[in-house]
């Protein structure tokens, strides 16, 4: 690990100020995918400012009746929450498919939104890949390279990297909002399918924040009601990421809405196959997946995905 400097910030305000004049500064707070990145090099911030003072760890109800949840509330709490586990059953549930109850404890809602891929050639410093270092080329393209956990859609010629967080994807399917602070004090509220970015030309460039910006909370619209399930296919049963994961939100009338993680660069989803909802999983997916690249490796994902919607639907 290379050597830093490390500060306690006193307000959000004050730590996206102090992230934008310091070139290299980096936020921590649970730190349980930073650290490691820092202990492999991978991540090389020459400033750390610590937010768990910020205030930021609580729940509470908003004017339209959803929840605004704080950037330091982790994922433990979180999935806790009496409101989160009766209203928003599909995410309390994600919540708790991700990694451990160890990790889950010290994980914070931003932090979890923030988190870096995990594909091997990401994490692998003798290895090419255009995300850790531009222009390098990706590894994960080459001839004879291991594909099978990477993406199916929304990739490019530079990077075919899934994000891997499990939470996103149930706040996708909730349609959830991110508010910021920028460097310079204004807030902003980005709609969580404008929060993450397709890899394109540049897929070091991972979301929408600004140098310097702060997440401060998610907010959950309204409940919306139906019945919600998630579910995680997975190598083994614990500690692992998604091969794919499905995250349903059904109402009685068979309409809802569909969310994958595990086969893209972002969580998944698109109002013109939630409409499909009604017509089963082979008509869901087939507008999904419209357009998905696979690898040879990893073309198993597409059925996989549409099996365990159709599953999911006959648990009903």
């Amino acid at each position: 690990m290379r050597p830093f400097s490390y500060e306690r910030a006193g307000d959000a305000a004050q730590a996206a100020a102090r992230a934008a004049e310091v070139e290299g500064a980096k936020f921590i707070a649970g730190g349980t995918n930073l650290l490691d990145l820092m202990k492999l090099e991978i991540e090389t911030p020459v400033h750390l400012i610590d937010v768990n003072g910020l205030g930021l760890d609580e729940i509470s109800a908003t004017d339209d009746g959803g929840l605004r949840i704080g950037a330091l509330v982790s994922n433990t709490d979180l999935a806790a929450h009496e409101t989160v586990r009766r209203d928003y059953g599909v995410l309390s549930r994600a919540l708790v498919a991700g990694a451990s109850g160890q990790l889950r404890n010290k994980a914070t809602t931003a932090g979890n939104l923030l988190q870096r891929t995990r594909c091997p050639y990401f994490y692998d410093t003798a290895q090419p890949c255009n995300k850790r270092e531009p222009g390098s080329g990706c590894g994960a393209l080459s001839e004879g390279a291991f594909s099978r956990q990477l993406g199916v859609i929304g990739t490019s010629d530079s990077c075919i990297a899934t994000h891997p967080s499990d939470m996103a994807v149930a706040m996708r399917a909730l349609d959830v909002t991110v508010e910021t602070i920028t460097p310079v004090g204004m807030t902003r509220q980005i709609p969580l399918a404008d929060f993450h970015k397709l890899p394109g030309d540049t897929p070091e460039q991972e979301n929408a924040l600004m140098p310097g910006e702060i997440i401060t909370a998610v907010t959950l619209p309204a409940p919306v009601g139906g019945t919600h399930a998630y579910h995680k296919v997975r190598d083994r049963s614990s500690y692992a990421f998604a091969l794919v994961s499905v995250a349903l939100i059904r109402q009685p009338d068979g309409t809802g809405r569909v969310a994958l993680g595990g086969v893209a660069p972002k969580p998944w989803r698109s109002d013109e196959a939630d409409a499909e909802l009604p017509n089963g999983a082979r008509a869901v997916m087939a507008r999904l997946l419209d357009g998905a690249r696979p690898t040879e490796e990893n073309a198993f994902k597409i059925t996989l995905a549409e099996r365990t919607l159709a599953a999911m639907l006959a648990e009903e």
